[in-house]
């Protein structure tokens, strides 16, 4: 991790937490005594949420649910997927065997999340300050690339329109399959209590933002 620590300008203190923060549920498991990294993403998620607001009000002028969207799009799955694959954060991380015949080092969701694990620890290691400064550095560039998009609220603009046409709107998942650390999530969105879209995803909202996304093509929105 020498590397990846000279990459991020960091000078850990507690290699430990690193360890855990690369280690998936899987790998934890086959090794009895070892920590995966779910509480580390938990309050990575947090401090990224902080830190992308803290930065959108102070640069720019948008409205409440402009900076919003744009937060949303900024800490949503596939942008942290696009942080840690500009890390090679995959290179470091710890499966279970049976998940890594699977792939499991390089599935989006396990990225995703250790992107913000590895936030966690250093929020835990280093403190706020450090952690805001290497999020920053890698997060601002893909902010002031206006070509960069990486994600579209689909249910922020369906819930816009439905408010517009005073129809109700409601999320029901509809089943949650496969082992904890690979879940699979389906979910319906209902329009006036009628089944406008279907999304599957590795998350329950995931799931929801492509249900969203569906309803809103057979609405032609």
């Amino acid at each position: 991790m020498k590397e990846l620590f000279k990459k991020l300008d960091i000078k850990p203190k507690n290699i430990n937490l690193y360890k855990d923060a690369f280690s998936h549920s899987s790998y934890a498991n086959e090794h009895k005594g070892k920590f995966n990294y779910e509480r580390l993403e938990f309050l990575g998620d947090a401090v990224l949420d902080l830190v992308v607001a803290d930065y959108l009000y102070n640069h720019c002028s948008d409205t409440e649910g402009e900076m919003t969207k744009l937060r949303a799009s900024y800490v949503c799955e596939n942008a942290n997927y696009e942080y840690a694959s500009s890390l090679n954060l995959s290179e470091y991380i710890l499966v279970g065997n049976g998940e890594k015949k699977e792939g499991g080092r390089f599935k989006k969701a396990i990225v995703a999340d250790i992107f913000e694990s590895l936030i966690g620890a250093i929020y835990i290691d280093l403190g706020y300050a450090t952690a805001r400064k290497v999020i920053l550095k890698i997060i601002v560039p893909f902010i002031e690339n206006p070509s960069i998009k990486f994600f579209n609220d689909y249910k922020s603009v369906l819930q816009e329109n439905v408010q517009t046409e005073q129809k109700s709107l409601e999320y029901v998942l509809v089943s949650e399959e496969g082992p904890a650390h690979d879940r699979i999530f389906k979910v319906n969105v209902l329009v006036d209590n009628i089944v406008f879209g279907t999304g599957v995803g590795s998350s329950k909202k995931e799931a929801e933002q492509e249900a969203a996304k569906e309803a809103l093509k057979k609405l032609a929105i």
